[in-house]
Parts: structure tokens; sequence; C-alpha cells
């Protein structure tokens, strides 16, 4: 099988907080049936996703967000990654944000059965790696609510 071609990818990101963005993202859908995050900011110490929502979640829903993102983290799931052409992947995945010049073949990345996206990034191979997730900050304005995150204790370690 010829290698799929993938479009550049312009930024090199941490992997287990790629990771971690997955599954806020896949338990914000699961939660509050709202989109991915609208805006994502992806970094080693702290992160920030922005998410649409009607209205405020409480203190407690937040909460249960970062013991739900936890929970998937300790099942230390497998994160593997499959080619597949756009037509198909569109069955399995939301791709209203993919670039207008995105490849005809797209590499899905699986969290277990928990999540799966089209992503070029970089991932850790078990959820386990992650280390605890942790909600820093959060405010709420105009309908967009903005979680301000960061991960402790991460065992991750490059590959040499």
């Amino acid at each position: 099988m010829d290698t799929p071609v993938l479009n550049e990818h312009n930024k090199q990101e941490y992997p287990p907080m790629h990771t971690a963005e997955h599954i806020l993202n896949a338990t914000m859908v699961n939660m509050f049936s709202c989109p991915r995050s609208r805006s994502a900011h992806i970094e080693r110490k702290k992160s920030k996703c922005d998410y649409e929502l009607p209205q405020a979640p409480s203190e407690e829903q937040l909460a249960a967000v970062e013991q739900r993102v936890n929970e998937v983290i300790a099942a230390d799931l497998p994160v593997t990654v499959e080619f597949m052409p756009r037509e198909e992947a569109a069955s399995i995945v939301d791709l209203s944000k993919l670039p207008d010049d995105a490849s005809a073949m797209l590499r899905i990345v699986r969290i277990g059965t928990y999540d799966a996206c089209a992503c070029i990034g970089a991932h850790v191979k078990h959820t386990g790696q992650v280390g605890r997730f942790k909600i820093i900050s959060h405010d709420y304005e105009n309908g967009r609510l903005r979680l301000r995150f960061k991960l402790e204790d991460c065992p991750w370690q490059e590959d040499k």
C-alpha cells in the first residue's frame, strides 16, 4: 500500500496535551451535545479550548467534565491511527473544520471507542501516558465557554 499524502502540519504539539484535548472534546460533545472546540491553543504547560454553549455550565458540571476526562485517561485506552478516504471519514467524524485544501485521504485518530477525529497532530500511544487532567480556570461570555487546563504527573517521555 502506498503511503498516504497528507497536508503539511504547521506545528508540533506536545503529544500528551494534544491527546487530552481530543478526550476533552469528546467529553464536551457527550455531556453538552455541543460541537468540538471552535478554537484551541494547545501548549505543553497549559492549554485552552473554546466551546459554544447556550448557557454557562455549573461548577458541578465542570467538575464532572474533569472527572470524566480523568476516567478516560485512567482507562489506558489505545490511541490508534488509520487512513481513509474523505467520503468514508465523513460517516464517522465531523469534517466541518477541515481546511479547503485538505487531502483526499484523511488520517483518523481514535482513542479507544471514546473518540475519533480527523487529525494530523502528534499523540501518545495510550491514554495512560497523559497524566492527570486539571481545569485551572474557566469563563463564559456570549455563548462561549473557555476552559483553561493543564496536565499533572505526566508519565509520557519522548521516544529517543
